[in-house]
């Protein structure tokens, strides 16, 4: 077994027993960073040197003592839009191309202590504002299962790092499933917490209301054991939540007996390629045999989430970006005349497509006249799914579903119709709407030999359902290759 193959956990056990270093894990990562980053574009910023200086320092830390925890020593990578200080932080977008952050993000400051070492900045949709990783002004990133394919998004930088062997684990943003569906496409395991449990703080807003912090890893015990690293209340958040528990781990135990898991019938009806179903469904018949109790139910307002979702989401997105306008920091454009003219020109130049059609929808929706008929009816909207949602936990421990309608489409297949991508988002985004935790767990692959993610989504604040289902299911199906 290659070094590489190792899992976060596992690889931190070798470096505390004396078997390898972090300094022998980040060269062998280095290594496959030049064999395969020309072709696959998973990281915007890699600093080699400064990542093997931060290594040889966690190694001379380890071996005095001061790091013991489960992940110290391993090389992790960040996406792009979490500030970290002195290395370039940009959103993969021009208007950020130069832009050097003062301090850390608390998220990535936390896996920092507890002993992580940064490796740099993955590529992602600019501004978190996209399904495939396409629209960044550092080019695609390409799948590694596939690299004719996309990776999905936002967060598919970090999801094709892992599955490349480029990282041991990262860390992405999950706005509407940009967590969850590149780890589907690219077969890895991605959590998105119950909003407010890992600190945004550092975080460069796109959806304030819906951003949260997550891991991508190569399995559900390096889930929960940067979870538990990356999760705690932040002063400097006023949208963080303070827990009386932390402690995902105690989850990981290979026993679904009597978990009641609901299945809903929405989420199976037409648009669903059939091997997505069919893998998908198996998964759940390898839950139901080791003694969980399924059972088929209707969720309701499934067609109403993606135009609420797009509808809010545009509007906190104008309202985020109007910050950007090269006056205090980042791009400005060369030649102007008047302030006026200098932002126009500045933002028209430094935002690409995508955002530039978000903001715009952002700013209709919000303006005067429009703010009842859309934003305020989908905040309504917004109420009642989280109802649903309440309802159907009232009755189970766990919903399961596909992550994403289809495998991972070709690239460029996506960018020429944005409603075909806003649709793949169908079945994660009512999970940030309701503030929810969902898990993606690699259940299968297509006849292409592509990856297809089972979805586990819980109530709020409980993960450990989902780590335990996830576990259980991973024991049942081996490691994923």
């Amino acid at each position: 077994m290659s070094l590489l193959d190792y899992t976060a956990v596992e690889l931190a056990a070798k470096i505390k027993a004396g078997e390898t270093t972090a300094t022998e894990a980040m060269e062998a990562v280095i290594a496959q960073i030049e064999k395969s980053e020309d072709e696959l574009n998973c990281y915007v910023t890699f600093d080699k040197e400064k990542a093997l200086a931060a290594a040889k320092k966690a190694d001379e830390d380890i071996k005095a003592g001061k790091l013991t925890g489960p992940l110290a020593g391993v090389p992790f990578a960040i996406k792009d839009n979490m500030c970290t200080e002195g290395m370039l932080t940009t959103c993969s977008s021009k208007i950020l191309g130069n832009f050097v952050p003062t301090y850390t993000a608390d998220a990535v400051e936390r896996l920092q202590n507890a002993g992580a070492v940064i490796i740099g900045k993955t590529n992602m949709d600019e501004f978190a504002m996209g399904s495939t990783t396409e629209t960044s002004a550092f080019g695609a990133t390409k799948n590694p299962r596939n690299p004719e394919h996309v990776p999905g998004g936002s967060s598919g930088g970090s999801a094709a790092a892992v599955a490349a062997n480029e990282c041991f684990a990262a860390l992405g943003s999950d706005t509407g499933g940009s967590i969850r569906q590149p780890a589907s496409y690219c077969g890895v395991v991605g959590l998105k917490p119950t909003y407010g449990t890992v600190s945004r703080y550092g975080l460069i807003a796109y959806g304030s209301s819906l951003d949260q912090i997550g891991p991508l890893c190569k399995d559900v015990t390096d889930c929960a054991t940067i979870m538990e690293a990356i999760a705690g209340k932040d002063d400097k958040d006023s949208t963080s939540i303070g827990r009386d528990d932390y402690s995902f781990t105690n989850a990981l135990v290979d026993d679904v007996k009597g978990m009641r898991i609901g299945i809903p019938r929405d989420y199976f009806g037409e648009g669903l390629d059939p091997e997505v179903k069919e893998a998908v469904l198996n998964a759940a018949k390898v839950l139901e045999s080791k003694g969980a109790i399924l059972e088929e139910f209707d969720l309701s307002l499934v067609e109403y989430a993606i135009p609420t979702y797009y509808t809010i989401a545009a509007a906190e997105a104008s309202s985020n970006l109007e910050r950007f306008d090269g006056v205090k920091y980042g791009y400005r454009t060369k030649e102007y005349e008047g302030l006026h003219n200098m932002y126009k020109k500045t933002r028209s130049e430094g935002f690409g497509a995508e955002v530039k059609r978000r903001i715009m929808l952002g700013s209709f929706v919000l303006s005067s006249g429009y703010y009842d008929a859309y934003y305020l009816k989908a905040l309504r909207v917004k109420a009642l799914i989280k109802k649903a949602f309440d309802e159907a936990f009232a009755k189970y421990d766990v919903i399961l579903g596909p992550v994403a309608p289809t495998t991972a489409p070709k690239l460029g297949s996506s960018l020429s119709d944005p409603i075909k991508m806003y649709l793949g988002d169908i079945y994660t985004i009512s999970v940030n709407l309701a503030g929810l935790p969902g898990l993606s767990v690699p259940c299968g692959k297509d006849k292409n030999g592509l990856p297809i993610g089972l979805q586990l989504i819980g109530d709020c604040f409980k993960e450990n359902n989902l780590i335990r289902a996830g576990y259980a299911y991973e024991q049942a199906r081996g490691r994923f290759e």
